[in-house]
C-alpha cells in the first residue's frame, strides 16, 4: 500500500490546504499563537525576533513543517516531528509573572497552539468561499487529531469538531493576552525586509499581514489594540473571497505546489 502520510486522498485536510489563500491562515495562527503569554515567550526567549534573517528563517522552518506534515509520507513526518519534539523538549524559557521555568513543549501552550493553526485554516477556506460542509468542517478539525500527536500532544487532548474548537477557545480566554514585552507583529511584520526571492511580494505583503489581522476574532483583535468593528469583518470575508476567486484564474501549475498538485492528483 502506498505511503500517503497521515492524511491522504480522499481528507478534507488535502483539498483544503493547497489553497495559496491559505497563506492568509498561516500568518493568523502565528498571531493566535502570539496571544498565549507561554507559547509566545517561548519563542520569543529563543528566537531574536527582531532579526528579520532570524525572523524569516523560522517562518521558512515552519512552513516547510506544515508542507511535509501535510503532503510527506509517514515517515519524512514522524523524522520531522522527531526535530520538533527533540526542540521543544531542549528549551527553556522564563515566565516573568511567575519567575517559573518552563519547557517549550508545555502541553497549555502546544494545545493553543495547534487549535489556533487549525481553527486559523479551517476559518480563512471558509471565508475564502473554499467549498466546505459543515460536516467537511468537523472532518477537518478531527483529521488534524494526527498532527497534535507528532508535537506530543493526545489526540483526544486536542478538540475533534468545530464545536468543540469553539468551547475550547472561548474557555482559554480569560488567560490569553499580549506580554507586553513582545513587539507588536504588526509593526514589526509591515517594516521586516523581505528575502531577496520574495522582493516582487513586497507591494502585497502589508496587505497579507492586514488581512490576517482582520481575519482573527474581535476579541483577539483588541487584544492586539487593532480595529475590532464588524467593518473589517466585513472586509476581511469579501476581501479574502476576492482574492480566492481571482487566483483560481491562474493555471493550476502556477497556482498549486508541487506537493499540493500531486495530492489533488491522486485525490481525483
Amino acid at each position: 500500500m502506498k505511503d500517503h502520510g497521515i492524511f491522504g486522498p480522499g481528507s478534507v485536510t488535502w483539498r483544503v490546504m493547497g489553497e495559496p489563500i491559505l497563506l492568509v491562515g498561516g500568518f493568523r495562527a502565528m498571531l493566535m499563537q502570539g496571544l498565549h503569554p507561554r507559547a509566545m515567550r517561548g519563542v520569543q526567549q529563543n528566537s531574536d525576533l527582531l532579526n528579520p534573517a532570524e525572523a524569516w528563517s523560522r517562518f521558512t522552518r515552519t512552513t516547510e513543517f506544515v508542507r511535509v506534515r501535510t503532503y510527506g509520507t509517514r515517515a519524512e513526518v514522524e523524522k520531522a516531528a522527531s526535530r520538533v519534539r527533540r526542540i521543544h523538549r531542549t528549551l527553556t524559557a522564563v515566565d516573568p509573572d511567575t519567575g517559573e521555568e518552563f519547557h517549550l513543549d508545555d502541553p497549555d501552550a502546544l494545545r493553543w497552539v495547534h487549535v489556533g493553526e487549525v481553527d486559523s485554516y479551517l476559518s480563512v477556506a471558509r471565508r475564502a468561499g473554499v467549498p466546505l460542509s459543515d460536516a467537511d468542517a468537523d472532518r477537518f478539525v478531527a483529521e488534524w487529531r494526527q498532527a497534535a500527536k507528532l508535537v506530543g500532544l493526545r489526540p483526544r487532548d486536542v478538540p475533534g469538531s468545530v464545536a468543540e474548537m469553539r468551547d475550547y477557545i472561548e474557555s482559554e480566554r480569560p488567560r490569553l493576552y499580549l506580554v507586553p514585552e513582545a513587539t507588536h507583529p504588526l509593526r514589526m511584520s509591515i517594516n521586516a525586509p523581505l528575502p531577496r526571492r520574495l522582493t516582487p511580494l513586497k507591494p502585497a505583503f502589508p496587505l497579507v499581514v492586514l488581512l490576517s489581522f482582520a481575519t482573527l476574532p474581535r476579541w483577539a483583535r483588541r487584544l492586539y489594540g487593532v480595529p475590532a468593528t464588524p467593518f473589517e469583518d466585513l472586509w476581511a470575508t469579501m476581501t479574502l473571497k476576492t482574492l480566492h476567486q481571482s487566483l483560481r484564474v491562474v493555471p493550476a501549475h502556477l497556482r498549486y505546489s508541487q506537493a499540493a498538485r500531486r495530492a489533488r492528483a491522486m485525490t481525483a
